[in-house]
């Protein structure tokens, strides 16, 4: 196990847990995908998301659910709660947040198609629930994203 660890370049597996103390998209950590040949679906959810109102710094609260079709690389999933929980002390609105995960995991592993939506809890009597994806552009997975994001209903 920590044989194959160390040959990925992983960090956090396995590592005494660290937390960052602001937004931390370099704690991001991937290993190869098995099975590249394969369409599937992975899906993480967060469901002790915070962060701040940059107006107010106030706490915001979430359950972040990411779901994604890996292409060659994959999120290790300590590296991403690290990376989640550094959002406790940043303050951003909903939306951004939700945008901000989107493109880091992009950037990061190349996936075929990814979607992060947000369900953020009342704030002033009001939820707000957003919503990001993204398919690799001229493929099938771009014509998805935007048939999702299209038909998306929460």
């Amino acid at each position: 196990m920590e044989e194959s660890r160390e040959k990925e370049g992983l960090q956090a597996l396995g590592a005494k847990t660290r937390y960052a103390t602001d937004y931390a998209p370099e704690v991001l950590e991937t290993f190869e995908n098995k099975h590249k040949e394969n369409d599937y679906w992975v899906r993480f959810n967060c469901p002790e998301f915070t962060s701040l109102c940059p107006i107010t710094g106030q706490p915001d609260f979430a359950e972040i659910v990411i779901s994604y079709i890996p292409g060659e690389r994959m999120v290790e999933s300590k590296s991403l709660k690290l990376y989640l929980f550094s959002f406790r002390n940043h303050g951003d609105f909903h939306e951004d947040c939700v945008n901000i995960i989107m493109k880091d995991l992009v950037k990061l592993m190349h996936p075929k198609y990814i979607e992060v939506t947000g369900l953020f809890t009342p704030r002033g009597g009001i939820s707000i629930h957003p919503y990001a994806n993204y398919g690799i552009p001229g493929t099938k997975y771009e014509r998805m994203a935007e048939e999702r994001l299209l038909g998306y209903k929460y």
